[in-house]
């Protein structure tokens, strides 16, 4: 058992309203590989403030979730190829005051869609882990048609027409629809994805396995 003391390395998340699960599945891990380090989650009005404050404090990494994951760009010194053209992320490295940026929502979408027909494929939502998905299907040579209320295309029944004829539709946005891929992390789908991209942060923060789901080997990163 390792105590928390003055050498425990902080990690944490940074969201408009701070959320449960990424405290949950962190603490639990670290525990678990008897880690000195901690993680708490932060609900913030300023990016650009929580920023300042992890250098202050020193913390060594942190998530961003909604509606940060474009805006952080702006803030960091470095970032993944995949990074700048999705145009956002989900993941931060502070080494010694420099920020390094990650999208683990992107690796994760790649591993969850690599078994699926994805011919006929639609994405619900533009924000930052909209992008990510988008990504990911450019990746497997597949151009998924964006449906939001941003584009004015946004339309129940063609997206219920879509269901009924066996379009794979990967839904992006805080909602809950019976029938696709959900995000949302209440959804079974949600939570599968969430443990996907966590163990993707997981090996970032620790260089080792993320105990609380299995490996996944499409893509290596933070060896």
């Amino acid at each position: 058992m390792v105590w928390t003391n003055k050498d425990t390395k902080i990690y944490c998340s940074f969201a408009k309203k701070a959320g449960n699960t990424g405290c949950r599945m962190m603490n639990t891990a670290f525990y678990h590989d008897r880690l000195n380090k901690i993680y708490k989650s932060f609900s913030v009005d300023n990016i650009e403030d929580a920023v300042k404050a992890v250098k202050t404090l020193d913390i060594k990494g942190f998530a961003i979730t909604m509606p940060y994951k474009k805006q952080i760009l702006k803030y960091v010194d470095s970032m993944e190829y995949y990074v700048k053209e999705i145009g956002a992320a989900n993941t931060v490295l502070n080494d010694n005051g420099k920020l390094h940026a990650y999208n683990t929502d992107y690796l994760a979408a790649l591993d969850f869609l690599k078994d699926f027909d994805l011919k006929d494929a639609h994405i619900l939502g533009d924000g930052g882990y909209a992008a990510a998905v988008k990504m990911a299907f450019k990746h497997y040579g597949v151009k998924p048609k964006v449906l939001s209320r941003k584009n004015g295309n946004w339309d129940l029944e063609y997206i219920a027409k879509q269901q009924s004829e066996g379009s794979f539709i990967f839904n992006c946005t805080p909602l809950k629809y019976e029938g696709m891929v959900n995000a949302n992390v209440e959804t079974e789908t949600g939570q599968k994805l969430a443990k996907m991209q966590a163990s993707y942060q997981y090996k970032l923060y620790t260089k080792q396995e993320f105990p609380l789901w299995k490996k996944f080997t499409l893509h290596q990163i933070g060896d």
